[in-house]
């Protein structure tokens, strides 16, 4: 299908976005602990961070990637305001060997609620 004939702005407002991030592998343990319990606190007590699910690649376990999607650009400002966030970022920055963050917009919105039943 031609770009032209998709409908780029599928987001309703959400941020979505892809971190990837390349780990140093002597901080892969300790980081992983970190991306666990900002991802289970921002979703447990942020009622708009609808996903922090941090996964790492089979092929190189040091390349790690977090699907993050917040309800709005407010929830994303105060998710990067909170403890948590605050206390993974100081907590990591020195394990991180890159990072860039991609924000995407969804190609099949029709399935969005059905895969994120906390997004209704």
């Amino acid at each position: 299908m031609p770009t032209e004939e998709l409908n780029l702005n599928n987001n309703n407002g959400m941020i979505i976005r892809i971190s990837e991030t390349e780990v140093y592998p002597e901080y892969l343990s300790e980081y992983l602990n970190y991306a666990k319990e900002v991802a289970e606190e921002s979703v447990k007590n942020e009622k708009d961070v609808i996903s922090i699910y941090p996964m790492s690649a089979i092929k190189d376990n040091t390349q790690i990637r977090i699907l993050e999607i917040y309800r709005n650009q407010e929830a994303y400002k105060s998710h990067i305001a909170s403890p948590h966030f605050k206390k993974y970022k100081k907590g990591t920055l020195h394990m991180v060997k890159s990072l860039d963050l991609v924000d995407i917009y969804q190609l099949c919105p029709e399935n969005f609620n059905r895969i994120f039943k906390r997004a209704k």
